[in-house]
C-alpha cells in the first residue's frame, strides 16, 4: 500500500445489485470518494453456489477492481465475505485495503450486552455458520439463532417488499420458535436494509434490528482515515459495472441506489 494515494477510488463489489446499499451508504457518507461498483449478474445469486465458485468470482472480480487502482476494496456481499475473505487477503496482500460485511457487523453486536440475537442470511452464509462462529469468539455466552432466507432476495429484486407478498414472507420466517426472546436481529444480506423497516415493524420495535450499511461505512472511514488515504475532493464521476446486463437490472439499481445511475456491460469472464 505504500504506492496507494488518497485520491484512488474505492471498489465495492457484490453477486449482484444488492450491494449497491453499500456503495449508496458510503457515497452518501464519505462523498469525497470516488467509487467503482461490480456487480457480478452473470452468476447471482451467490447464496446458492459452492465455496468453490464463489471463491474463484471473487478472485477475477478483485483483479479486475485492482486493474482499476482501487485503494481499497469494499466485499459487498456476505456470501462473498464469509466463503472468499481470506483467499482474497492471501492472494492480494498488500495490494489493496479489504473490509467485508461481516466483521463490522459482529464488532456491533459485540460491543453490546445481548444474551439472544438472530441472524438471517442466504444459504451460503448460514451454512458457513460464520456469524456463530465469530461472536462465539468475542461473547461465548451469547446464543444465536440462525436462519436461511432464500425467499427474500430474489422477492426484493423483483420490488415485492412493501405489500402483502412480502408482509406474509418476512412474518412466515421471523415467527420461527427460534427467534423467541431474541434482543437483537442481524440482516445479514446487503439486500436486507430495503426491508429493514418492515421487519422492525414486525418486532414492534422491541428487538433490535442492525444491517451492514452504517457499520461497514464506519470501518471504511477508519481504516482510510488510519492509512491516511481518505479523499478530500473527488474528480472522476463514480463508475457501476455489471458482468450480464439487462433492462430490469438497471431499473432495479433506483431501489439500491438514491441517484441515478447507469450500469455499464463489462464481461469479465
Amino acid at each position: 500500500m505504500s504506492k496507494a494515494n488518497k485520491h484512488q477510488p474505492i471498489g465495492v463489489f457484490d453477486s449482484g445489485i444488492g450491494g449497491l446499499t453499500v456503495a449508496n451508504a458510503i457515497s452518501k457518507q464519505l462523498p469525497k470518494e470516488e467509487i467503482i461498483y461490480f456487480g457480478d449478474t452473470a452468476h447471482l445469486p451467490y447464496g446458492d453456489k459452492s465455496a468453490d465458485a464463489i471463491r474463484f468470482y471473487c478472485l477475477k472480480i478483485v483483479k479486475f477492481l485492482l486493474e482499476k487502482n482501487c485503494k481499497m476494496i469494499v466485499i459487498a456481499c456476505n456470501s462473498a465475505s464469509t466463503a472468499a475473505d481470506q483467499v482474497i487477503f492471501d492472494f492480494f496482500k498488500g495490494q489493496a485495503i479489504f473490509v467485508n460485511v461481516v466483521d463490522p457487523l459482529v464488532e456491533a453486536i459485540a460491543e453490546r450486552d445481548y444474551k439472544k440475537v438472530g441472524v438471517i442470511a442466504t444459504k451460503a452464509t448460514i451454512r458457513s455458520d460464520v456469524y456463530r462462529t465469530k461472536l462465539a469468539d468475542k461473547k461465548p455466552k451469547l446464543k444465536v439463532a440462525s436462519m436461511a432466507t432464500p425467499l427474500l432476495v430474489p422477492m426484493i429484486e423483483e420490488g415485492y417488499f412493501n405489500d402483502n407478498i412480502s408482509e406474509t414472507i418476512i412474518s412466515n420466517y421471523l415467527s420461527d420458535k427460534q427467534f423467541k426472546s431474541i434482543e437483537a436481529l442481524l440482516l445479514a444480506c446487503t439486500h436486507y436494509p430495503l426491508i429493514r423497516s418492515h421487519i422492525e415493524s414486525f418486532f414492534d420495535g422491541k428487538v433490535d434490528v442492525f444491517d451492514s450499511t452504517d457499520v461497514v461505512v464506519k470501518s471504511v472511514k477508519a481504516k482510510l482515515k488510519a492509512a491516511k488515504l481518505l479523499n478530500t475532493k473527488r474528480v472522476n464521476p463514480h463508475q457501476f459495472y455489471v458482468s450480464d446486463f439487462t433492462k430490469s437490472f438497471e431499473e432495479t439499481t433506483r431501489l439500491f441506489y438514491t441517484e441515478q445511475i447507469k450500469l455499464e456491460h463489462c464481461p469479465i469472464w
